[in-house]
């Protein structure tokens, strides 16, 4: 232990004493805990802004919107509106934004003090010591530590309007999934209702003799098969529907929302690909999250390299009193001595790390190049499948069953062949439906793979295979 004059000790404990303060001052919470750079990350992607759950102010405000959008039938943007506004499982995301600004303080902070008191009795002597250590290491590297607990901050702001982005994609493909099955079942309704008018109708002329028992066992069976698709279908909407309740996080009285009767029609043309890739690696969270990530591993290294000898390193005051001599100024110092540790291990590890978040972040790149052209490809055959069916494929269906029917009320087709057509006319109707719905769920996920973290990287499902079990089943 070495002995300064105690002029000279007070001028370094006041000094230690004013940057410590300095420090602690500049290491505060924000006003907002991040969330305005993340509503406005989310605003840019979705045309909606996200809040937090807080005060009653706040939550009254927000429970008058609910009640607003909920006032009316619901459209792809209400409803993202409110599942980013309602959604409890997103609510509880945000906490991550708390967790990780925590962090952010706590690095801007000097390590508390530490205080040492000894009292000796010897015969008739009395020996007191006392000191106080402040953590030197820690007050050279702050800004360092600081800089990287800034980033993960910064990364975390990214993570948490991703999950926003996520819920708003995932929301838009549930609406539009719940809708179309809704007027699928409406439709199935009407082929119902149609069947058991004919079922009745055959069921009459049999008993006056003009119309054959096979005819009539045809009819009725058509019958039978459009009631059992019927109670599909129904089933199909209230699944689709509660899955978009789920999202949108309502229960209650609330649940009684209104969907509109039919999809959205297509638009007059798709969109362009020449910027696609551009505007992802632009706007795509992940990637922005993966750059964020391996600066914040860049500069850990930095701190490692800084500090492989030296990792323990503190100073402060000390005094010392006996009975028979005046007290003792002075300082006392404390060095860790790399004997057996030289940080080898330590800046190895974040070497490898480093390495790893560099490799991470071009695989993320690359797969986000991939993912957006095949989102873009999935876009754009499902606008061309949507568009054949509504311009091709309904109307020559619609001629057909035209011309059958003039047929049989001729005379010259049997009820066989009008069944026959039935059956594929209600296969093409819900072709055209699923058609439709696939093109605006291929158009959700090509502004997933641009914006967010990608899209659902699933492919085009086949009319013919979606429809299927309608057309056996009449």
């Amino acid at each position: 232990m070495m002995r300064f004059p105690s002029s000279a000790l007070r001028a370094k404990r006041l000094f230690i004493a004013i940057s410590a303060t300095l420090l602690a001052g500049c290491a505060s919470f924000s006003a907002d805990g991040g969330m305005d750079d993340v509503s406005e990350l989310t605003r840019q992607r979705t045309g909606q802004a996200v809040q937090r759950d807080g005060a009653a102010e706040a939550s009254a405000v927000s429970r008058e919107t609910l009640f607003a959008l909920l006032a009316e039938p619901l459209m792809p943007d209400s409803a993202v509106r409110i599942a980013l506004l309602n959604n409890k499982g997103l609510q509880a995301s945000f906490a991550e934004l708390g967790i990780a600004e925590a962090s952010l303080v706590q690095a801007g902070r000097l390590r508390n003090p530490g205080f040492s008191f000894g009292h000796i009795r010897g015969g008739n002597e009395i020996e007191i010591d006392r000191s106080v250590m402040f953590d030197l290491v820690g007050l050279l590297t702050m800004p360092v530590r600081r800089g990287i607990e800034q980033r993960r901050f910064e990364q975390a702001k990214l993570f948490a309007a991703s999950q926003a982005v996520a819920l708003a994609a995932a929301t838009r493909r549930a609406y539009f999934n719940a809708v179309a099955a809704q007027q699928a079942a409406r439709y199935a309704q009407q082929v119902a209702e149609a069947a058991e008018a004919t079922s009745e109708l055959a069921q009459r002329m049999a008993k006056s003799g003009n119309r054959s028992k096979l005819d009539q066992a045809r009819e009725q069976a058509f019958h039978a098969d459009a009631v059992a698709q019927l109670a599909r279908s129904r089933h199909n909407a209230t699944a689709a529907r509660e899955q978009l309740t789920r999202l949108l996080g309502l229960w209650g009285a609330d649940a009684g929302y209104q969907l509109p009767e039919r999809l959205p029609d297509l638009p007059k043309a798709p969109s362009e690909s020449s910027q696609v890739e551009a505007q992802a690696m632009a706007q795509r969270l992940d990637v922005q999250m993966a750059r964020q990530g391996a600066q914040a591993t860049a500069s850990a290294l930095g701190l490692s390299r800084a500090t492989r000898f030296i990792d323990v390193f503190e100073a402060g005051y000390a005094n010392k009193s006996t009975s028979d001599a005046p007290r003792a100024n002075g300082y006392e110092v404390s060095l860790e001595l790399p004997l057996f540790d030289w940080g080898g291990a330590r800046v190895a590890r974040a070497e490898a790390l480093y390495m790893q978040a560099v490799q991470r972040t071009a695989d993320i790149a690359i797969r986000a190049r991939s993912e957006v052209r095949e989102a873009y490809s999935a876009y754009r055959t499902g606008y061309d499948v949507a568009r054949h069916y509504r311009d091709e494929v309904v109307p020559l269906r619609k001629k057909i069953s035209d011309e059958v029917l003039l047929r049989y009320n001729g005379m010259l087709a049997s009820v066989f062949e009008l069944l026959a057509d039935a059956r594929d006319q209600v296969s093409a109707v819900n072709r055209a439906i699923d058609a439709q719905r696939d093109f605006w769920i291929a158009e959700t996920d090509l502004q997933a793979a641009i914006n967010g973290s990608g899209g659902a990287s699933t492919p085009l499902r086949s009319p013919a295979a979606s429809s299927e079990p309608t057309a056996q089943a009449h």
